[in-house]
């Protein structure tokens, strides 16, 4: 990463004080692929990945491939005595719903299914138009449910209960991991690549167009 100096009057500013030392700084715009350091403890304080929009909307074309192969094919295959049975996360659900337990499938289906689905959506919906220069309808409050949306979903935490559950059921039943099951756990890790590698001081940058700021009146 390369060092941007503080100089405030040739970039678009703002305040922020360092995570480890606390001192308050002015900040520039962070050159694509270049870093801000603090200048008395040296601790990072932005990163501007290189190329942005173009990754992060790669990303999200394979998530939503991901998503798909994810949600088409079986997630687990159970043997028990000769009786097999093939599970969907769809199919999770429903049962779910069928053993009289309607919250919990609500849940299920919101932070496994749907929130990283309209994560996938809005991110495509975003960055495609943007890395061709345009402004998609809507764009700034569509970004701003984005972060919102992110909180639930918790495929990660799901996953570990799968793991639990394979744990615990494999005295009692031969478990064969499904296409899903790959694709679902390569899901969470692109999902996590999409977060980390967007800039969104660039993407509220090219959404909203630029104001300056309003003169007081005596």
């Amino acid at each position: 990463m390369t060092r941007t100096t503080f100089d405030p009057s040739t970039h678009r500013v703002r305040r922020a004080a360092c995570p480890d030392c606390d001192l308050l700084l002015t900040l520039p715009r962070v050159p694509s692929g270049g870093s801000l350091r603090c200048p008395r403890c040296d601790a990072r304080l932005a990163r501007a990945p290189h190329r942005s929009i173009e990754r992060t909307s790669a990303l999200a074309l394979a998530a939503l491939f991901l998503f798909v192969v994810a949600n088409a094919f079986p997630f687990l295959t159970l043997d028990i005595q000769g009786r097999t049975t093939e599970a969907t996360l769809f199919e999770g659900v429903r049962t779910l719903w069928a053993q009289d337990m309607p919250f919990l499938s609500l849940l299920v289906l919101a932070t496994i299914i749907v929130a990283p689905l309209m994560h996938i959506c809005l991110l495509l919906y975003l960055l495609l138009p943007l890395g061709r220069g345009r402004r998609p309808p809507g764009g700034p409050r569509l970004f701003a449910l984005l972060h919102h949306i992110r909180p639930w979903s918790m495929a990660e935490v799901f996953m570990l209960g799968v793991l639990v559950s394979m744990t615990k059921l494999a005295d009692l039943a031969d478990i064969f991991p499904g296409v899903a099951l790959w694709a679902f756990s390569l899901l969470i890790l692109v999902i996590a690549a999409t977060i980390t590698t967007l800039d969104e001081e660039i993407v509220w940058a090219r959404l909203a167009p630029r104001f300056e700021p309003t003169k007081a009146r005596g």
